[in-house]
């Protein structure tokens, strides 16, 4: 059956059904009509209202227009046609930037898509509403170097000067309003000279339609436009029943034996059609799956006022023939199709990557000549007696921390997304190992110094507790590299569970958009990070142990700030290194959390933190040992040195008491001194008054008083001679211990029992201050 318009069209396909009947129309477009379970057996040889959707989509992926708006008025074959155009769209990879319609007034849909910035604007609707939608866009400035508008292409050809007593706008703002618009529309009549299946080509067409119709215009004959779209209709449903009738001779049967109720014909004639493929006079003729008509279309664009052709397209063999150059407002191409979006990585300024890692890498040097000194003159006394090999860890700890400098500033610009990750972790590896191996062996000396300290001997027979001479104890070295492995262990089993449970990924943090109109152009800010499913929880425990191994490492450190000892003799600048490293630590892990959106921040504190760590440690562990061997070059070390032993805070406290006494003594023996002086005096007096020998004779000797150290005691021999007596002289030294003869019992005995205890004890005194 040959029909015309949908509406005909619609009943009749619906119905035919029944009778296993084909139904091809030629002037219906309803896109309602490509419904193959109301019509199972519809065909047209008039294209669908969505033939124009295969040659928008071309267009915008020619022009890469990539964010697209639709303006329709509300009919049901434009609703149909946006709704087909929108799965196309997205197939297309695209995005529906707006959507808008209208019924009556198109005023509010162009404000909102004004008001939306949309760029490419595709429309669909009569002629009396384009005249009406171009008005308002003119009055809103939705047009320009900006803005593309694709609307209908079947409108006649000066349609926007027909007068409407309903648009405000005369036909000149109407035209500058359309100026560059583009236009797709249907291929009825081919333009080449290419002939047809019957061998008359479309201008002979023309001749011969004119003369049967016998009129001086035949355009404003009633269905006239559509003409070549019957005849291919007519073409088609012949060589549908031709090769039909092919198809059942082969097996015995004839068209004349086709009833209503003969479905074997009916599908015989149903895949005929449905591969029907001939030149036409419209163009090639051929059929969808859904019965629609395949056809080319052609593309025109507005310039002052007058449409020109300037392409055809091909849906069939998805072919672009372009006629002439599209023009574009001030020739300058075609429009964006909206504010680019460009993602920009914040990156680590390369002003900032550079000097770090110049200091970094002359640190490593200088690390590298440390370990080299201390192989070079381990066997001396000096060094043999800092545990070198313990030194040495803390040297290569420093390396290590120093290394993961130069990974921690590897962002986007110098590696993909793909290896982020791994030097993610390769950081997180590098900075674990090194603490362990830099810190645990510094903190192995201090807790090693502190347990020799705090050691004692066991209780004496008087019960009085004794101090180890530390000086003189071996450092058990194995228990320092077995907590130095200890250490290493934990760390690295943790970062094994994480690394297997939660590995790091990238993650990319956006900042707000930052606007450059003039350019179309939007830049949005990017930082990467380091991230995992759970961070905190893994942060927090690798925090808390090495948080605690810090407090602890301080303690300690100032719990030993005075003391030596002379298989440790370097472990006072050792607690300098322990304090430099836990209070920049403590410091720099939550500085680093608060300014994370800070890549230059971020990057310098920590980066400088592991720089100014390993540099004042090592400066702290090895150049004093430099000095020293320099000054002496044998690297002799003996016990008598200064700094061999290791005053106890009790050892401070009796100095400070024996301190005092020993004031105490030297007031006292002052006192006595000008007491002996004055009766020195007295007797010297005495003896002048004395002028008979005899009776010298008969006094009785007197005994010279004399001091001394606390072991000699003085007499003098010119005490008594035979003309005068001359009297005893007392030597007294600055000291504590205070001696007297025969004749200075009375001064012994007034002395406290205290003090004469605390002077005549031995045990008193540590060897330490002898």
């Amino acid at each position: 059956m040959l029909t015309a318009c949908s509406i005909v069209s619609s009943a009749v396909a619906e119905a035919a059904r029944m009778w296993n009947l084909m139904v091809i129309a030629f002037g219906s477009s309803s896109p309602a009509l490509s419904n193959r379970v109301r019509f199972p057996t519809f065909f047209r040889t008039h294209p669908s209202a969505t033939v124009h959707n295969p040659t928008r989509v071309k267009l915008c992926q020619k022009w890469n227009w990539k964010r697209i708006s639709f303006l329709q008025e509300t009919q049901e074959v434009f609703t149909s046609t946006i709704e087909d155009l929108e799965k196309r769209v997205k197939d297309a990879g695209m995005e529906i930037f707006s959507r808008q319609s209208f019924l009556t007034e198109p005023d509010n849909a162009i404000q909102n898509l004004k008001r939306e910035d949309a760029r490419i604007i595709i429309g669909v609707f009569y002629e009396d509403m384009a005249r009406r939608v171009f008005c308002e866009v003119y009055k809103q400035k939705l047009y320009g170097p900006r803005n593309v508008w694709m609307i209908i292409g079947w409108y006649p050809d000066e349609w926007y000067k027909t007068p409407d007593p309903k648009v405000n706008c005369t036909a000149e703002q109407l035209m500058e309003a359309l100026q560059y618009h583009i236009t797709t529309e249907a291929l009825i009549l081919k333009p080449d000279d290419t002939p047809s299946i019957s061998g008359m080509t479309s201008d002979e067409y023309e001749v011969r339609i004119s003369d049967a119709l016998n009129v001086s215009n035949p355009t404003q004959v009633s269905g006239y436009p559509e003409s070549p779209l019957a005849y291919d209709a007519i073409w088609s449903i012949a060589l549908a029943l031709n090769q039909t009738a092919n198809r059942l001779a082969d097996r015995g049967l004839k068209l004349e034996n086709y009833t209503y109720g003969n479905l074997e014909i009916a599908d015989e004639i149903f895949n005929a059609l449905n591969t029907t493929n001939f030149p036409g006079l419209s163009g090639q003729v051929a059929f969808t799956a859904t019965g629609d008509r395949v056809t080319r279309t052609q593309i025109e664009q507005m310039i002052d006022g007058k449409y020109h052709k300037i392409a055809y397209y091909d849906s069939l063999q998805d072919n672009l023939t372009w006629l002439v150059p599209v023009e574009w407002w001030g020739g300058n191409g075609p429009p964006k199709d909206g504010v680019d979006t460009k993602p920009q990585l914040r990156v680590i300024s390369k002003n900032l990557f550079i000097p770090v890692c110049v200091l970094a890498g002359l640190a490593i040097i200088f690390a590298c000549v440390c370990i080299i000194f201390n192989m070079c003159f381990r066997h001396t006394g000096y060094i043999s007696c800092s545990q070198p090999h313990i030194n040495n860890l803390t040297a290569i700890g420093c390396i290590i921390g120093l290394m993961s400098v130069f990974l921690m500033g590897l962002d986007g610009q110098y590696i993909s997304e793909d290896q982020f990750p791994m030097i993610c972790s390769s950081v997180a590896w590098l900075l674990a190992v090194a603490f362990s191996l830099g810190y645990g062996a510094m903190f192995s000396k201090i807790w090693m110094m502190h347990s020799l300290v705090t050691q004692e001997k066991s209780e004496s027979e008087d019960g009085r507790r004794r101090r180890r001479k530390i000086s003189l104890q071996k450092v058990e070295v194995w228990k320092m590299y077995l907590m130095i492995g200890v250490l290493l262990v934990v760390d690295l089993v943790l970062l094994t569970v994480w690394q297997i449970i939660d590995p790091l990924y990238r993650l990319v943090e956006d900042f707000d958009k930052e606007e450059h109109y003039e350019e179309d152009l939007e830049i949005q800010p990017q930082l990467e990070h380091c991230e995992a499913n759970h961070l905190s929880i893994w942060l927090g425990i690798l925090y808390a142990i090495n948080g605690l191994l810090l407090i602890f490492g301080l303690f300690l450190a100032y719990e030993t700030r005075n003391m030596t000892v002379r298989d440790l003799n370097d472990s006072r600048y050792v607690g300098m290194s322990v304090y430099n490293v836990s209070v920049l630590c403590i410091i720099t892990a939550p500085v680093t959390i608060i300014i994370r959106s800070q890549q230059d921040a971020v990057f310098g504190f920590a980066a400088l933190t592991v720089i100014f760590c390993s540099t004042i440690t090592l400066i702290l562990t090895f150049v004093p040992k430099m000095l020293f061997i320099r000054k002496n070059p044998d690297g002799m070390y003996t016990k008598n040195m200064p700094g061999l032993a290791a005053p106890s805070r009790e050892d401070e406290e009796k100095h400070q008491r024996l301190s005092a006494d020993n004031i105490e003594i030297k007031r006292q023996i002052a006192e006595r001194e000008r007491r002996i002086r004055h009766l020195t005096d007295l007797i010297t007096q005495r003896a002048k008054t004395v002028s008979s020998p005899t009776s010298m004779q008969n006094k009785p000797p007197e005994r010279s008083i004399s001091s001394g150290s606390p072991t000699t005691t003085r007499r003098s021999r010119s005490s008594f001679g035979p003309d005068k007596l001359t009297p005893p002289t007392m030597s007294c030294e600055d000291s504590a211990f205070v001696s007297v003869g025969v004749g200075s019992s009375a001064l012994s005995a007034s002395l406290p029992r205290g003090q004469r205890n605390s002077a005549a004890s031995e045990e008193e005194f540590s060897e330490t201050y002898i």
